[in-house]
Parts: structure tokens; sequence; C-alpha cells
């Protein structure tokens, strides 16, 4: 049951095929196996997923009204609040923190019939790009364990791949969801700005993290963005759900822009050669595909301003007591947001401002952008994060302008975006290709993935 796929254990579930309960036990066995070498969860919540699996069980026999994911386990990562299940943003600050009540999304898969099974890994507040810290250690990546499985959604990322319940809510302020959906083989959305409300944040108005839904493949990513899609008056910029996000999409005819670089100066050739496969089938099917010389690195600074100096704002507060006892890494993420001025901050809002100018200026021309999602396969598990990355050989930079460069950009702007697995490495590792659409069209942005997923498919047998 562990390699079924959501989709068809909720019709097979409704059709008493299969018992949720026998669904969770399967699961909760995985996990327990997985723990181990993986170590994808903080916090496993197997009491309650059994209980709520006999309940849903219960519900079929009696002939109830059953939710479209009625009986499917999922997973949360630990930086979202869950009812009753301690929430340690994967610090000890938080250790002991249980919150009272659901993120937005939470809840609404939780109304739809799914089942939380447990809080996945992410770095202390998610930080970084990787999945380690002081309370739980570092979370593998499962096609080869002495890779990280990419941050900060690492523990979401490392348990769809393997099993460990087929859905999974990662969040995503710079590339968090994408990043180890590609470093992992799976698919992870991040959504338009406020389509998935988010509402717990402390910064409401300019914050760039979305939260998005994680899975195996894109019709169950799609399935759970179905679920947590929706207005919520509490996030300032959810809006009623448009008309015309069409589930659908031709590829003859659409206007496609590549974006092989966006001011890094090395992508490993594995990695472009597998993108522009993908670039060059949809040519043949009829696209028109005009490559876009641009650079954004100057964007990076306006990204690091904001992570920062937020963490400095809201983490700071505590490293008076906390402070031996945070990572390293967090500890000089704060360090340097604490040098930002208020003038950098505000020059840092335009700069965002300019950054979806580009980005909208681009979709006005196309209906998509396609880029790698990043410019290597999965980085070393102990790779330092303020220390320059190599790829084919050559120092390239820095983590975030050499590796995730096509990734934090629409963070900045809001735009939908999702990585799509598009092929393998010569040493067995995933690589990722990220889809772009405009404002709202994330359901546009799936279905050409799901185009992509069913035409050139190139999923391998479940890892471990």
């Amino acid at each position: 049951m562990i390699q079924t796929d959501a989709l068809t254990l909720a019709r097979h579930i409704r059709t008493k095929e299969i018992s949720p309960v026998a669904v969770i036990e399967a699961v909760l066995q995985r996990i327990e196996a997985l723990q181990p070498t993986v170590n994808a969860f903080i916090t496993v919540t197997a009491d309650e997923a059994r209980e709520a699996a006999r309940r849903a069980e219960a519900a079929v026999m009696a002939g109830e009204r059953l939710g479209p994911l009625h009986g499917v386990p999922f997973s949360v990562k630990d930086l979202l609040f869950t009812k009753g299940a301690r929430t340690t943003m994967g610090s000890l600050i938080f250790a002991d923190q249980v919150p009272t009540e659901d993120a937005v999304p939470v809840r609404r898969l939780r109304e739809a019939g799914a089942i939380l099974i447990g809080k996945t890994t992410t770095p202390e507040f998610g930080h970084k790009p990787f999945t380690d810290s002081p309370l739980f250690g570092a979370t593998r990546n499962p096609w080869d364990l002495s890779r990280t499985a990419g941050g900060s959604s690492g523990g979401a990322a490392a348990a769809v791949a393997t099993g460990q319940g087929p859905l999974a809510l990662g969040t995503d302020g710079g590339g968090s969801v994408r990043l180890p959906a590609s470093c992992c083989g799976i698919v992870g959305l991040k959504p338009t700005l406020g389509r998935v409300p988010h509402v717990h944040q402390a910064d409401l108005f300019s914050s760039t993290s979305y939260i998005g839904p994680m899975a195996r493949t894109v019709a169950e990513t799609a399935a759970c963005f179905d679920a947590i899609v929706g207005f919520d008056p509490r996030d300032p910029y959810s809006r009623p759900e448009p008309s015309d996000d069409s589930r659908e999409v031709t590829v003859r005819g659409l206007r496609i822009g590549w974006l092989p670089r966006v001011g890094n100066h090395l992508v490993d050739p594995e990695v472009l050669g597998e993108c522009e496969g993908v670039v060059g089938y949809l040519e043949g099917q009829g696209a028109h595909v005009e490559t876009i010389e641009e650079d954004l690195s100057a964007f990076e600074r306006t990204f690091l301003i904001g992570l920062q100096a937020g963490l400095a704002a809201r983490v700071g507060p505590h490293m008076a007591k906390f402070g031996d006892k945070v990572a390293p890494s967090l500890r000089e993420s704060i360090g340097r947001g604490a040098q930002w001025t208020a003038v950098d901050w505000v020059n840092a809002l335009g700069q965002r401002t300019a950054m979806y100018r580009r980005a909208h200026g681009w979709l006005q021309r196309f209906d998509f952008l396609v880029s790698p999602t990043l410019s290597r396969p999965a980085l070393p598990v102990d790779h330092d994060a303020f220390r320059p990355i190599t790829i084919a050989g050559q120092v390239a930079g820095s983590i975030r302008g050499a590796w995730y460069p096509y990734l934090w950009p629409f963070n900045l702007s809001g735009h939908p975006a999702v990585s799509l697995p598009c092929g393998w490495s010569s040493d067995g590792l995933p690589i990722g290709l990220q889809i772009v659409g405009p404002w709202y069209g994330d359901r546009r942005v799936l279905a050409l993935a799901g185009h992509l997923e069913r035409e050139r498919p190139c999923a391998r047998p479940m890892p471990l």
C-alpha cells in the first residue's frame, strides 16, 4: 500500500476494497523502518492517526458522505500549526509548542477526509536549503544517503519519495517546496501568492512564504491543491477563486519562455541536457519556444534582506537564552540580518516590485516560463550553507546564486511555479524542471506538468 497513489487509495477506501486502518498501519510501519536512515519526521502522531483511521472506516461502513481524500495519510512540515500536535519550527526553542488550531490548509485536508500522520523535518525556522537541526539531526536523500534531501521542506520530500505517506504540505519561502522536490524526485507546487491562505505568519503583507502540496505525481499534487485552495479573509492576499484557471492545456501554439540561466554562469551538463530535452519536446509538439537571457543575480540581495532581517527580528530575541542550542548557520543568518538597515529594507521592497514587473512582463509575452529547478543535483548532506558550491568540478558561487537562482525570484514576484521530475543524473540522482505561470494560473501550470509527466515519463521504482 505504501506505493499506491493517494487517488487510488481514496477510491479503494470508498469502495471498501482497502481499509483506512490498514493504510495507516502500513504507512506507520514504513516510517518506523526508515526513520533511522532517512529521518523525515520530527513527530509521528501514531495514536491520533490510528484513531482517525478507525473513525474513517466506521464512516465508510455506515455509508456516510465521504470527502475526496477520505482515509488518505498526509504529513505536515513542522513550520505549520497542527492542533494538538507539537509544532517545533525545527528548533529547540519551540520543542514543546502545541498549537490550539490548525493552519488553514491542514484544517482543509482534514475536512477532505485526509489523516495526519506526523510532522516532517525542517531546518530551524526554514532558514536554509538543507534539512538538519540540533533538534533532530539530518534528513537524508533517499536516492543517496550521502546527499541532502534539500530544504527547507526536506522531510516532506523525503517522506513522499519513500512512501511514508502519499501527500505532504510544505512551505516555500525561497524555493523550499520546489528545491527538495527536485532533490528527491517528486512534484512540488508553490502556489500564487494568497491562493492558499497562510494566516499564522507574523507579517502577512511582505512575506515571501507560501504553503504548497507535494506528492509523487502531478494528479495527486493537483488533488491536494484542490483541497487546500480558497478564500480566507484572514490572509490579505486571499481572493475568491478565479473562474478561468483551466485544468486543460494544449501544447500546440503555446508560447514558452526558456530560462537556461538567470545570471548563474554554470549549469551541470546533465541537468541542462535533461531540461533541454523537455524544451525540445515542447517545440516538436508545436510550442513556440524563445530563450530568455536575463540576469536576476542583483535580486539575490533583495531576497537575503527579507530572509535574514526577518530571522533577526523574530528569532534574534531568543538568542540570549538559546544561542548555544541553535545551528551555527542560523546564528550566522541572524547576525547578518541584524546588520541590514531600515533603508535597506525599504529598498528591498522596491526591488521586489521590480522583480514582479519583470516576471509579469515575461508572462505577458509567454504562456509559461520553464527552467531547470536546480543548477545541479542534490549537494552533500554536510555542505556548509555559507560555502560556495561546485558544478562539474568548478567553483560556481553562493548556494542561492549558483544552486537555486531559478526559484527565489518567483517568491518575490508571487507567480505559481511547480517542480516536475524530468530525468536522472548518471549517478542516479533526480533532476527537476520548473514551470512558472501567470498569477492564478496554478492549475494550468499543473496541467502542463501533467502533460509532460504522461508524455515523457521518467519515474523509477521507489528508493529504499
